[in-house]
């Protein structure tokens, strides 16, 4: 597949701060929720939910180019305003693995962003190393990794 995970998410008015502008601590959660709906949900509908039983965020990094705005206008009564955040996985090792974004706010890019995820077994409370099944479906969202 070797492709990037393209995610549409909602902006919400809790994102903003005092400036109507989305807050940066709010872009982690923004990429979190692309995170989330990647590993989670695509990860169950490739047979692989070992991810849903534990990951942990080692580092973040995080670049803001430009604010993002909520610009109503753009919103209806059925819909909020969105941004696109599409993500890819960016190295694997055989206890890690890092995943990039871009978010997009319409067709400009606002951010970009890094983070460094760990497999971790809860019931243990220790890291663990990614299963080749993993492996396989993270490189499905991986172009240019070899397989």
């Amino acid at each position: 597949m070797t492709d990037k995970f393209v995610y549409d998410c909602a902006l919400r008015w809790s994102d903003l701060d005092a400036y109507g502008h989305v807050n940066n601590s709010r872009f982690l959660t923004l990429y979190e929720e692309a995170r989330v709906a990647l590993m989670f949900a695509g990860g169950r509908a490739w047979g692989v939910g070992s991810f849903a039983d534990g990951v942990v965020i080692r580092r973040h990094e995080v670049d803001y180019l430009r604010p993002v705005d909520y610009a109503l206008g753009r919103s209806t009564a059925e819909a909020a305003p969105t941004v696109r955040i599409e993500l890819w996985v960016e190295e694997i090792r055989a206890g890690s693995f890092t995943v990039a974004y871009e978010l997009y706010d319409r067709d400009v890019l606002a951010s970009r962003a890094r983070s460094v995820l760990v497999p971790f077994d809860l019931a243990a409370q220790r890291p663990r190393r990614i299963s080749a099944d993993e492996r396989a479906f993270l490189l499905g969202y991986a172009p240019g990794l070899p397989a």
